[in-house]
């Protein structure tokens, strides 16, 4: 299972059929079209980010990152968003990522 934020997991624990039920949703979402995983969480990253919501962008960050996504294609997605949601908003976001993108990274020795 993954390692999921302890208030997400208080979350499946207090509710779990509903979460289980929004797992398979997201799942069902990515395969019905041509869009691949990396780029659906991508997608879902922006939105996240417009949204102004920190839990999500640390999920589809993390999501993206899994699904392929290097650190470079995280950031430009967010920077991609500055013309439309404004720089403050992409600012927060970036910094949020960066919390996610630099903790998978491997320490350099």
């Amino acid at each position: 299972m993954a390692a999921y934020p302890e208030h997400y997991n208080w979350i499946r624990t207090k509710f779990g059929r509903v979460m289980e039920v929004h797992q398979q949703l997201g799942r069902e979402l990515i395969e019905a079209g041509p869009i691949d995983e990396k780029t659906g969480h991508l997608i879902q990253l922006a939105a996240a980010a417009a949204t102004r919501s920190e839990g999500a962008v640390h999920s589809h960050a993390k999501r993206a990152l899994e699904a392929g996504a290097s650190p470079d294609e995280i950031y430009h997605t967010l920077v991609l968003l500055i013309s439309t949601i404004g720089f403050p908003t992409a600012a927060a976001a970036l910094s949020w990522a960066s919390d996610l993108v630099e903790e998978s990274q491997p320490a350099e020795a």
